[in-house]
């Protein structure tokens, strides 16, 4: 019967130089790695354990984690397993030769990551299974390395090692995955943005191309949209939109928002002057931006009032009549020509005047209230326009022209 100092002893001459964790040499003055501080000798214990510990890791990542808990079979389980034996065998490579350079694998692992993005998985998934092999890697190689008489302070260093190296092969998995998103990003919108192009086009693109186009692009073609014409880019663009802020007049296009949605979709462009165009079908896009780019180039001029953001539908009627500046001046003369030799406060008060008392026809009381004046100076205001106007505020014709050009006139 063998005792127990003859066991230690037949451990020692065979594994020796695992008793104690070896010690980096001094001469060359490269910071010491943690690979240099474990005995070559290891790989020896650990390399006839390879298969089945490999296997042990792929059976419980398939127990642990719901996503793998699927066939093995295609490209998923032909990954799975190779990666991980890829894993061991290069740990075990580090081990014999820490200085020599490893062979480049990091494709594989690099793979793993692109492939689970392809799955529609996060990288939070594959990180989980990386624990889990580390995990149990670690239970089997402290299980051997205890019947080889491996003493514990090298155990703890071989566990460190372990933990370290499935960092690192998680990072580069990470790395895979952010590659293949970043990818897919930038062919999505290079979609998305041909398919902006063709809702600007004019003549307005086919439908069936442009459906075709927002398939591609993974954009629902909604009933109604609107152009959002901007002074800059926003720092953070609505998900639901699409987008060209290369350009120098900044632009995107959105589903149409509910009327209850437009402090919402406002606040979505804090920051920014923009107008908003007219909600239209799709087919007439170009149309919503040029109205939208008109009403933004109206408010810098002043014509429009300053506010952040400017909502094309209200201000129909003067967006009309001031895309024509020469015939919006013409109307402006002929029908206001009477207000023109006031001075500036008697014009503004009758102006205001003239077209309360045009849109209510005339009801003083209304006028009063819609100017905050007494009734009395509501009757003395119309005799005055009486007096200017004569026969002019009776006439539908002139009236609803007077009501045009006052909306006209610069404010």
């Amino acid at each position: 019967m063998t005792r127990p100092q003859d066991a230690r002893s037949g451990v020692e001459a065979t594994y020796g130089p695992l008793l104690t964790p070896a010690r980096p040499g001094g001469s060359g003055g490269r910071p010491v790695q943690l690979w240099a501080l474990l005995p070559r000798e290891l790989a020896t214990v650990f390399r006839p354990g390879l298969g089945d510990t490999a296997g042990e890791v792929v059976r419980e990542i398939q127990r642990t984690i719901p996503e793998y808990a699927r066939p093995l079979d295609g490209a998923f389980g032909k990954a799975l397993k190779t990666g991980v034996q890829m894993a061991f065998v290069q740990f075990l490579e580090r081990l014999g030769n820490p200085e020599a350079p490893p062979e480049d694998r990091r494709s594989v692992f690099v793979s793993l990551g692109v492939q689970e993005f392809h799955q529609g998985r996060n990288v939070d998934v594959l990180q989980a299974a990386y624990r889990v092999g580390a995990r149990v890697t670690w239970r089997r190689m402290a299980e051997l390395g205890r019947r080889a008489g491996v003493p514990s302070a090298t155990l703890c260093l071989l566990a460190e090692a372990i933990f370290a190296y499935i960092d690192e092969l998680s990072a580069l998995s990470v790395e895979g995955h952010a590659e293949a998103r970043e990818k897919a990003a930038g062919a999505l919108e290079r979609r998305r943005h041909r398919l902006m192009e063709l809702l600007l086009a004019e003549p307005p693109s086919p439908p069936e191309v442009v459906k075709h186009a927002a398939d591609l692009a993974r954009w629902q073609l909604p009933d109604l949209l609107v152009a959002v014409a901007l002074d800059q880019p926003p720092d953070e663009a609505p998900p639901a939109a699409l987008t060209d802020f290369e350009s120098t007049s900044p632009c995107l296009l959105m589903p149409a928002p509910e009327p209850d949605e437009r402090e919402q979709f406002a606040e979505a462009l804090a920051g920014r002057r923009a107008a908003i165009g007219p909600a239209v079908p799709p087919v007439f896009a170009a149309r919503s931006l040029r109205a939208a780019r008109e009403a933004l180039r109206l408010v810098d001029s002043g014509a429009l009032v300053d506010e952040p953001v400017t909502w094309c539908v209200d201000h129909l009627s003067r967006l009309w009549l001031l895309k024509e500046p020469f015939l919006a001046a013409e109307l402006v003369r002929e029908r206001l020509g009477p207000l023109a030799g006031l001075t500036g406060k008697q014009h503004s008060r009758l102006a205001g005047t003239l077209l309360a008392w045009l849109e209510t026809c005339g009801n003083v009381r209304e006028v009063a209230e819609r100017l905050a004046v007494h009734p009395q100076t509501v009757r003395s205001r119309a005799q005055e326009l009486e007096a200017l106007f004569a026969d002019g505020l009776r006439d539908p014709e002139r009236r609803f022209e007077m009501i045009l050009a006052l909306r006209a006139a610069p404010s």
